[in-house]
Parts: C-alpha cells; structure tokens; sequence
C-alpha cells in the first residue's frame, strides 16, 4: 500500500532560459513531486495524459516504489507548457499553455491510494481538489494543498472552501499575499491558518523557505549553488522531498517538519541544476546525503559569548 498520494499534472514541456533551452521535455507538478518523494517513500500518483504521451518515459520511476496506475490515458493530447526565463529565474514567462486533456480531469482515487497516509494536492482546480478529499477513505490522512494565482483570481471562494478542509498549505509567497490580502507574510500565514491550517510553508525562491505554525516560525534559506540551469518544476520538486520526507518519518512534529524543509530544499537544488526531470532522474542516495549534510554544515554557528 502506498504512503503518499499525490494527485497533480504530468505534461510536455518547452522552456528556455539564458543558459539553454529544452523542447518537450517532461514535466508537470505531480511529476516533478514524484521525482522528489520516491526517494523516501512509495508513491501513488493519479494524473491524465493524453495518447501522445510515451508512458515508457516514466517507467524508471517504478523502481522507486512508485505506483503509476492512477494515470489515466484519455483521448486527446497531454497538458503542454512553454515558458521561458530571463536572467531573473524567479520569474517565468509563459508563453503558450496548451490545457488539452487537463480541461475535462475529473481525479479517480482508485480504492488503495485513498488509504493512504498522507496526501499531497498539488496545483489544480480547487473544486477537483476538494473531490479527491472526498474520496479518501483514513480520517486521519494528513492532507497539504498547493495552488496558483490562475485559482486564487478566479476561483478564490473555492480555493477558500479547499484551504479549510487541509492540514497544510504549501504555497509561493506572491500567492500567501494575494489570498490573504496582506503584504507581511508572518501577518498572511497567520490570516490563512485561521481558516483551519496548522501550518503554512511558504516558498520564497532564492531567498528560500519559511514556515510558519501554531507555535513557532522557521527560517530555511536556498542551498547556495554556483550553477542553475532551469528552476521550472523546483516549487514542486521542494514539496516532493519535504512530503516524502515526512511521509518516511510517519509523523509531523515541529523537528520533523523542520528537517522535511531542509530535505526538500536539498531535493529543489538538484533539480533547477538541469532540464526537465535529468537531474533528479540520476540521482543517488549518496548524493542527497552529502548535500543534505553540507547544508547543514551551512547552517551552524556557535552560541554568541558577548557578556
């Protein structure tokens, strides 16, 4: 049985950023997680496709443990996305987004995955999301959404109905703004975990992570790299080690959560040092633990002695 559902978007992407540029390469929120999650526990993914996509591309995900039965194959073409970067990789310009079969995705949680453990709603409709909490079957699943400004303008009511019903919300900073209506994102998080959500995490980029619960507040900075190739899919690729992550631990206690942040910050910095999925594709457990170690090693410093 798996551990950890994540329902989401596997698709074609063409991007282009200063440092090259990728056609039709694979990409998409649940697939880019999956990437990222099956590192530290078994996977279920429930997705569409179209019949253009080549299933054989993602076969290798298997060895991990990952279940890809919940993809559905419908008529029609896969979801696209093209989109390019300038020196500014914060920010991508879309330049053509191509629905095709994500227009009509109703989610099917087939009857083992809605047993699962934890699940992670990653970016879509906010009414198909609150149908795939419908369907899950442990009252004790412990269930984080993520969403978009594409929602948050045009579907806020529904979003809002979505955000009560979740333990957590993992989300950009431009998003904690615009649904809370505050600049102050210690003020925003506040607002929104009014609605029901004991925590909030809130990605900030290069500037990195800051999470936010009943009790206390945690600050994770971006893993310094010299080289960042493609930040396409890092949102997504951070949310995949840092629910994967929890999923291992089987639990959610604030130091859990904290080293969650810092493993999936880990996982987001492999991933924008390629295209697409190639860099997490070839990953080892050897390398996340000597990343994951270097980064902490960044993160230490002694007690001040100032009398």
């Amino acid at each position: 049985m798996i551990k950890l559902l994540v329902i989401g978007t596997v698709a074609y992407d063409s991007i282009e950023t200063p440092f090259g540029k990728a056609d039709n390469v694979l990409g998409g929120s649940a697939l880019h997680f999956t990437n990222a999650a099956s590192f530290f526990t078994d996977v279920g993914i429930v997705a569409t496709v179209g019949k253009d996509f080549n299933l054989s591309d993602i076969e290798f995900l298997k060895a991990r443990n990952v279940d890809l039965s919940g993809i559905k194959i419908d008529d029609g073409k896969t979801f696209r996305w093209e989109g390019k970067y300038g020196y500014d990789l914060n920010q991508a310009i879309t330049l053509k987004t191509e629905l095709n079969v994500i227009e009509t995705f109703k989610p099917h949680v087939p009857g083992d995955f809605s047993e699962a453990d934890f699940v992670f709603l990653a970016n879509i409709d906010p009414v198909l999301q609150s149908s795939v909490i419908d369907q899950i079957k442990k009252p004790s699943a412990v269930v984080v959404l993520d969403t978009m400004n594409f929602w948050i303008e045009n579907k806020l009511n529904e979003l809002i109905d979505v955000i009560k019903r979740v333990d957590m919300l993992v989300i950009n900073e431009a998003e904690l703004r615009e649904i809370s209506k505050e600049h102050n994102l210690v003020k925003g998080a506040r607002k929104i975990m009014a609605y029901g959500p004991s925590c909030i995490v809130v990605k900030r980029g290069e500037y990195g992570v800051l999470m936010l619960n009943r009790e206390e507040i945690f600050l994770a900075p971006a893993f310094p790299l010299e080289d960042v190739f493609d930040p396409t899919g890092a949102g997504d690729t951070f949310a995949g080690g840092f629910m994967g992550y929890i999923a291992n631990m089987g639990n959610t206690s604030p130091e859990t959560l904290k080293q969650a942040i810092i493993m999936g910050t880990v996982m987001a910095s492999f991933n924008v040092e390629d295209f697409s999925i190639n860099r997490l594709k070839g990953l080892n457990y050897a390398e996340i633990r000597e990343r994951y170690s270097a980064f902490k090693k960044c993160l230490q410093f002694g007690d001040i002695t100032l009398e």
